[in-house]
């Protein structure tokens, strides 16, 4: 099947199933600097293969969304009510957001980067920069979070809003007590970037196979730190990389609590795989269910 040809039948696909969506409420959205926001934002990992799952669902992820079913979820994130856009700094990330914009798509774009904040401007006009989480929780274990701060100075005198990704609670603790000049954090819900040996004392031996690990408690943390600062905050991996999406009720809940635990003023970063269903529908529908009326 041709590239042409496969895009259109995803758009068409995607668009037949969620047509009624073009006359039905807006999304909540909130204020963010001068711009306002929709409290669901959609996240670039399934674009591009962070399943953080199997290395399998990995390839898969990424034989699927093809430059231009890549540029058809983004429509279809549009047509949704979605305003805002998550993504990487890479050269594919630059290439499709260019696509999505080259194709009259208006999605606002937070970058998300580990050096150089002034190319991501140059090369992606976002309107908010974030410092990339692994790299921030890799120069936290090494204390070596003058790098951060430094990368935040930069990215201040880019212009656009400045934030740090991070998916340990203590991050962003460290950071407010320091009272860093940020607007905003990004907070991975489950603290999956902990050492084997952290693992190890916390549950006294490595889970096989030995990776990623997401603990049911973990949210709350990360909640209750997000609930503390009077910045803008973004949850992500809300469903534990698919883990808790093994059926509506279960997505349901997931959703449910990610609302429940963060600010009236915060968001949620949700990626999306339309290879078998209209996620993107679908959590829209969750979140106008769940995320409330606009409160900025």
């Amino acid at each position: 099947m041709s590239t042409r040809r496969q895009f259109i039948q995803v758009s068409a696909g995607i668009a037949a199933a969620g047509a009624p969506l073009a006359a039905a409420t807006p999304l909540p959205t909130v204020r963010f600097g001068k711009h306002e926001i929709t409290r669901l934002v959609i996240g670039s990992n399934p674009f591009y293969g962070y399943s953080h799952s199997s290395s399998a669902l990995d390839r898969y992820m990424r034989e699927w969304n093809t430059p231009e079913n890549v540029c058809a979820a983004l429509q279809e994130a549009e047509r949704n009510g979605i305003n805002t856009y998550q993504t990487n700094g890479s050269e594919r990330g630059v290439a499709d957001l260019r696509l999505h914009r080259e194709r009259g798509g208006k999605l606002q774009a937070i970058a998300l980067v580990a050096e150089k904040p002034e190319e991501a401007m140059a090369a992606m006009r976002p309107i908010a920069i974030s410092h990339h989480g692994e790299a921030t929780d890799a120069l936290f274990r090494r204390q070596k979070m003058d790098d951060v701060r430094e990368f935040t100075r930069r990215a201040r005198q880019t212009g656009a809003l400045v934030g740090v990704s991070t998916h340990k609670p203590e991050v962003i603790e460290y950071i407010e007590e320091r009272g860093w000049d940020v607007d905003f954090y990004m907070g991975c819900v489950y603290n999956r970037t902990r050492t084997p040996d952290e693992i190890r004392k916390l549950l006294g031996q490595l889970p096989l196979p030995a990776g990623e690990l997401y603990l049911e408690k973990d949210p709350e943390r990360m909640f209750a730190v997000m609930r503390r600062t009077r910045k803008t905050c973004f949850a992500f991996k809300i469903l534990a990389a698919g883990r808790a999406a093994g059926s509506p009720e279960s997505l349901d809940a997931a959703f449910e609590a990610a609302f429940a635990g963060i600010k009236p003023g915060d968001c949620v970063i949700v990626g999306a795989y339309l290879r078998f269903n209209n996620e993107i529908q679908e959590n829209a529908q969750r979140v106008r269910g769940f995320g409330g009326i606009r409160s900025a």
